[in-house]
């Protein structure tokens, strides 16, 4: 499957670390919700800490429109814990339904900007024309390189020029765009708060958390892709091996190395797992380190960040551990670590972890080429066993903006788009938003929608952008897989806790934002054995000297003066 091209109606939580967005974040969102984020904390602030993005309790209700559940189609294992919902089966193409009463827009012309990977479309192509007629609008796509979207967004949002819709990325929140996005996009809290949504019943189906992660310089200016805010790192292991040669999945992380030690034969060319540092966070109950905000919580009465607590170390010197076994995949070690699904599906490396989407997409590119191989994720086990504190991540972080200074009808229309695009699975819209045409872009075999040659260059994930309806997993080719992918985030949904940021679309004041820069490659060279673990603790006195304390303190008081949106 191309990065863009939409799978079988999945869709969970938006797109970990830079390097990993730039190859799969529209792939993982497209076939089950994308990877972890790392953002640079959205909605602007300034350095009095006064409450740009960061509106709360009394203030965000005024704002939040009013939550209205869809009951179009019923999924068949409902949202439980924080999960998505799940849909096991296809819909008929007669017994599909219409979640949009007739066209929404007046006809008008619209410009949107978002992110592509790959190729882009022809910009006339059938499948934009007939969601253009479907919706009553006349939408030009301005894709641009999702590798370097950052770039032509800064550039954009300098300019005069900007386009009536703007993507932007939760992890493109850095430097000047967060204060961009104050000044140069539209408050939609006269077109959405309160019951005004009802004029747009699949926006007001929309979670409210996520409209609450949508306020940005105290304004509801995103329109959200909603995401389950339960951790989409999953560790992988080979069913079918494990299953063949008996092993036991881990209950602690001392069982984990002992597990590995006894998979591992490096003359056979087997090791037990890949880099394994994302599972020892959620292992050792470590703050989720997936945006700044989120790294902060209120403990016995002081706000610490992840990297003060005695997990943070303990996890990567759990990980160390993993390495220094030699029960690490050797390719892991170096610059250019390649692919870590490649080797778990050819049996080189029998754990790993990635996002949960990951479940699907190896399992049907397996089912032709291995028919035996079954693959499966383990339940995070506590470091000591037990249950694990795992910590909630964003609900919301991909969003679309518009123009400041938009017109009544360019706004009309654009939310036109966003309530068609926002359709849940088993519409009209939503079928057309994620196959195209059928007879064109799909055809349905043995009940399934199968995308043809010209539907997989054509159909886009971009519509999506716009705006997305509740977190959903729709697999109906593997329904065992989509009924085990929800089941295990209710299972981790259960012990996920929220920290005393979360929802709320928070941005540094400019002379911080490089503090954490080099702690990323220093996870990396502690683990590997580069660096010791006693740098790691040299580089946390430095942070907190160099601006740490003081921007705990700014933190502080945006918590005393907004209250905490995790309540």
């Amino acid at each position: 499957m191309t990065p863009n091209a939409v799978s079988t109606g999945s869709r969970r939580s938006a797109p970990s670390r830079r390097g990993f967005l730039a190859s799969t974040a529209v792939a993982a969102a497209a076939v089950a919700g994308g990877a972890p984020l790392l953002t640079a904390c959205g909605g602007g602030g300034s350095d009095s800490g006064k409450k740009d993005g960061t509106t709360t309790g009394k203030d965000a209700a005024k704002l939040l429109p009013a939550f209205v559940a869809s009951t179009v189609v019923a999924p068949d294992i409902a949202p439980k814990n924080g999960s998505a919902a799940g849909f096991t089966r296809a819909v008929p193409s007669a017994e599909l339904k219409a979640s949009v009463d007739g066209k929404r827009g007046k006809g008008g012309a619209l410009t949107i900007m978002a992110p592509f990977w790959g190729p882009p479309p022809a910009p006339d192509n059938p499948y934009y024309k007939a969601m253009n007629e479907a919706i009553g609008v006349r939408a030009t796509w301005q894709n641009q390189d999702g590798n370097v979207y950052d770039q032509k967004l800064g550039a954009v949002l300098a300019s005069s020029e900007i386009p009536d819709v703007v993507v932007v990325p939760g992890w493109n929140l850095g430097g000047k765009i967060p204060s961009a996005v104050d000044a140069k996009f539209e408050d939609l809290g006269p077109y959405l708060s309160g019951d005004k949504v009802k004029a747009y019943p699949n926006l007001a189906a929309i979670p409210t958390d996520a409209w609450q992660r949508s306020i940005f310089g105290g304004k509801l200016r995103g329109l959200p892709m909603p995401a389950s805010y339960v951790t989409n790192i999953a560790p992988f292991y080979r069913k079918d091996l494990f299953d063949a040669k008996g092993w036991q999945l881990p209950k602690s992380a001392d069982e984990f190395l002992a597990l590995a030690k006894e998979i591992t034969s490096a003359k056979a060319k087997v090791w037990a797992c890949g880099d394994m540092t994302w599972t020892a966070y959620n292992m050792f109950g470590v703050l989720s380190g997936s945006d700044k905000a989120l790294g902060w919580n209120l403990v016995d009465g002081k706000l610490i960040n992840r990297i003060e607590t005695p997990e943070y170390l303990e996890a990567l010197e759990w990980t160390r551990k993993l390495f220094d076994a030699g029960v690490v995949h050797p390719d892991e070690k170096t610059q250019n670590q390649g692919d870590a699904g490649i080797r778990f599906t050819a049996g080189q490396c029998l754990i790993y972890n990635n996002d949960l989407s990951h479940w699907y997409a190896k399992t049907s590119e397996q089912v032709a080429q291995k028919p035996s191989f079954a693959m499966a994720a383990m339940d995070i086990p506590g470091h000591a066993g037990g249950l694990p504190k795992l910590w909630a991540t964003n609900p919301a972080n991909i969003w679309a903006f518009i123009r400041k200074g938009s017109s009544k009808a360019v706004i009309e229309d654009a939310l036109a788009v966003a309530d068609f695009t926002a359709a849940p699975y088993g519409t009209k819209e939503r079928m057309l938003t994620d196959y195209g045409v059928e007879g064109v872009h799909h055809t349905v075999k043995n009940g399934l929608p199968v995308k043809t040659d010209k539907g997989n260059q054509e159909v886009s994930s971009s519509w999506m952008f716009v705006a997305s309806p509740s977190p959903y997993i729709a697999h109906p080719d593997t329904p065992e897989v989509t009924r085990a992918m929800i089941e295990w985030q209710q299972r981790m949904g259960a012990v996920t806790s929220k920290s005393s940021f979360y929802g709320m679309t928070v941005t540094e004041p400019s002379r911080w934002t490089g503090l954490m820069n080099d702690f990323e490659q220093l996870e990396k060279d502690v683990v590997r054995g580069r660096k010791k673990v006693s740098d790691m603790q040299q580089a946390v006195s430095e942070w907190k000297t160099k601006g740490g304390d003081e921007l705990r303190d700014w933190y502080r008081k945006l918590l005393d003066t907004n209250g905490s949106a995790a309540s």
